[in-house]
């Protein structure tokens, strides 16, 4: 079973959250979060180079420098503030229509090791050592990681009862996307949430934050190879998640766009499409894929719908059976000669988020040559491959909304 805790957060008064959450370090460019940061800004926290004229690398100790300064100010103005005792917190978003609601925790660092937080990317390590870098420097955890679990009654019903009550803040961002927290500090709510996951939850699954997570954990080694009476129990074994029940996340598609067709002409890939697929020209209205192992493919102007044909994939295999992979083996592969996802320079990959009209939209303005649009993932479908052991293709899950950072910091001490 996994081993969790409550925090004492470090977090915005409820009057300047608006001014001071904002979206992860990794979604906006340096030249995004400057037009973005205001005054208060988290951003000024998580990409400091913003605060430089010219701006400075990121990786320049100087914007090092400032991040930690500025984490420094924020707390001595007041714009962030710790919480009088350990907490858990209901994090509620919504888009769409549709509401999830995360249980903000501390995870530990031993279930990273020990496998019970399954991952189903591989990480880079300079990605690594970048995420690590900045939990350093901090000695703090500045973002959440994602992460889910099995759904379960008891965690379920004490969540119902805590959202029933009167949140901490609530507001819409520049999306459109609704965010609403609730601070959970009666002792007997906080006990019944360690047992609920202590008893009966035996594994937390990575969904977004793979690097962070991977960061976090090397964190704790690092520290408590510098303590010779470590015993585990240290705030710095321990890293801030959401953690949502698997029955209300949502994984969109992710898109593929390539720059050539390989030396074919757009009629020789349409018959050569037609041997592994039924190929229909649904014209210039945009198409969505309607079931797993249909894809839709936007070429010269039109879409087309492409359904795999029998035998030319296997659900038995998690891995084989997923529509990257097909796509990947029958067509990039295949057709188009891509071979390597991480490294070829002829494939771009469009988050669901941004719709069809994006892919549209880069191929009609003569960047990409095809687009291709997947039906998405399951939340079956990833946990069963991280339950087995396995790696997902790259660029194969888009979770949205993405969390937003500087509702909750974790500091390690």
């Amino acid at each position: 079973m996994v081993r969790v805790k409550p925090f004492a957060a470090l977090r915005p008064p409820k009057d300047l959250v608006t001014e001071v959450a904002a979206p992860p370090y990794d979604v906006l460019n340096s030249a995004e979060a400057l037009a973005m940061a205001g005054e208060k800004s988290l951003l000024h926290i998580t990409k400091p180079e913003i605060d430089f004229d010219p701006m400075l690398e990121d990786h320049d100790q100087r914007v090092y420098d400032r991040a930690v300064a500025n984490f420094k100010a924020w707390q001595e103005k007041g714009w962030l503030r710790r919480d009088s005792k350990p907490c858990y917190y209901v994090y509620s978003q919504s888009m769409d229509g549709r509401t999830q609601y995360g249980l903000v925790l501390c995870a530990h660092t031993d279930d990273y090791a020990s496998g019970k937080i399954k991952k189903h990317e591989l990480t880079r390590k300079d990605k690594e050592d970048d995420r690590m870098v900045h939990v350093k420097i901090q000695n703090a955890n500045i973002e959440p990681v994602f992460f889910a679990y099995r759904d379960n009654a008891a965690l379920a019903s004490i969540v119902s009862k805590v959202i029933a009550g009167p949140s901490e803040f609530k507001f819409t961002d520049e999306n459109g996307f609704g965010h609403e927290l609730w601070v959970i500090d009666e002792d007997s709510q906080i006990n019944a949430i360690t047992a609920a996951f202590t008893n009966e939850i035996d594994a937390f699954y990575v969904a977004d934050g793979h690097h962070r997570t991977a960061a976090a954990a090397r964190v704790g080694e690092w520290k408590r190879s510098l303590n010779p009476a470590h015993t585990g129990d240290e705030e710095y074994n321990f890293f801030m998640a959401v953690c949502f029940p698997e029955s209300e996340l949502k994984i969109l598609d992710y898109n593929r766009v390539v720059k050539d067709l390989n030396g074919l002409a757009p009629s020789q890939l349409l018959e050569k499409l037609g041997e592994d697929f039924e190929v229909e020209c649904v014209g210039e209205k945009d198409y969505k894929p309607a079931c797993l192992h249909n894809f839709s493919m936007y070429l010269g102007g039109k879409w087309y719908s492409l359904t795999a044909r029998p035998g030319r994939y296997d659900d038995a295999d998690p891995i084989g059976g997923l529509d990257v992979s097909v796509l990947s083996g029958l067509v990039l592969d295949k057709l188009l000669g891509i071979k390597d996802l991480r490294t070829d320079k002829r494939i771009d990959f469009v988050g669901g988020i941004r719709g069809l009209g994006a892919l549209k939209e880069r191929v009609d303005s003569g960047e990409m040559a095809v687009a291709f649009a997947l039906y998405p993932v399951s939340m079956e479908q990833l946990m069963r491959i991280a339950d087995e052991g396995m790696i997902m293709p790259p660029k194969t899950t888009w979770f949205e909304p993405k969390l937003r950072s500087g509702l909750t910091i974790h500091t390690l001490d």
